[in-house]
């Protein structure tokens, strides 16, 4: 890959990201429910399913899942459930406030929410067909192999989502912080979080 080459990807990479998607959606919704840590753990778990992403690639997984449709659908399936449950879990803490303040910042619940990003980001079956599509595009004949092309690009990919996604992370939590004086607005955030993880679910079920 020449200097050339990598800055187009990296251009590419910044638009991609600033672009609102599923995955922000999700970082967004963790924000707003549980505050700045969790939106920035979000954040996280989506650059580490990046990075699985990235390796399998690398390993020509996504080829592989690419001419297996049933693999595809299994896939968008468990995404999709794993979305109703964080609606779900949401909408249940929107009804006990007092319960659910008190572990906001909790280890647990910010290890519960990286898994979850890490999961749902998996569970895209466009991230996989968008490496297929998008990758490509940018590997040059001769020079490294295609397998070092593919990780180097990840390794920007994930740079530049981190930083856009922590960011969008941050905001939302501290946009949260400064509504969370009544309980009612709480509560209120809390069903807004869970309607982004259930329109998230309907999508990736729906959309073809």
């Amino acid at each position: 890959m020449d200097l050339s080459t990598v800055i187009a990807f990296a251009v590419a990479c910044v638009v991609i990201s600033v672009v609102p998607g599923p995955d922000m959606m999700f970082i967004v919704a963790n924000g707003i429910a549980r505050g700045r840590p969790a939106g920035v753990v979000a954040a996280v778990g989506m650059s580490t399913g990046i990075a699985v992403h990235t390796v399998a690639a690398a390993l020509g997984l996504g080829m592989l899942l690419q001419a297996a449709p049933v693999a595809l659908e299994a896939v968008r399936v468990v995404g999709a459930v794993f979305l109703v449950y964080l609606a779900i879990t949401t909408l249940r803490a929107a009804k006990d406030v007092a319960t659910t303040a008190p572990q906001r910042f909790g280890t647990r619940s910010l290890r519960h929410t990286y898994v979850m990003a890490v999961l749902t980001n998996l569970a895209n079956p466009k991230v996989i067909l968008f490496y297929v599509a998008f990758f490509p595009q940018f590997r040059t004949v001769g020079g490294w192999a295609t397998p070092v092309q593919f990780l180097v690009m990840g390794a920007i990919l994930i740079v530049t989502g981190l930083t856009v996604d922590a960011t969008v992370g941050l905001a939302a939590g501290t946009l949260s912080a400064l509504l969370l004086r009544r309980p009612a607005i709480q509560r209120w955030l809390n069903r807004v979080s869970a309607a982004i993880f259930g329109g998230l679910a309907v999508r990736l079920v729906a959309d073809r």
